[in-house]
């Protein structure tokens, strides 16, 4: 089953302009198959999602997302920096 992916494209706006990052390099980076890891999301508030983990400029970024298996949709929900993840996925790189 193919799902689609879709997100806020406000949201998208605000992010590219105070994080220089967004929705369309996440898109880029999970067809070509380059994320990290995917993996439940860590908060107990969220248990519904779960986290892309990818490397993008040198550091790693949490994206949040839910899957809607009515639509056969990923809506990505926010993308950040993640120093802890920064220091498990690239500790090797770093030594």
């Amino acid at each position: 089953m193919v799902f689609s992916i879709s997100f806020n494209e406000e949201k998208n706006q605000l992010l590219k302009a105070t994080r220089d990052i967004s929705f369309e390099d996440v898109v880029d980076i999970l067809e070509h198959k380059q994320m990290l890891d995917d993996i439940a999301h860590p908060s107990r508030n969220y248990p519904h999602q779960r986290m892309y983990v990818i490397a993008f400029n040198n550091y790693i970024y949490a994206i949040p997302y839910v899957i809607d298996e009515k639509r056969q949709e990923i809506f990505l929900k926010t993308i950040y920096a993640s120093r802890v993840l920064t220091k498990k996925y690239l500790k090797e790189e770093r030594v």
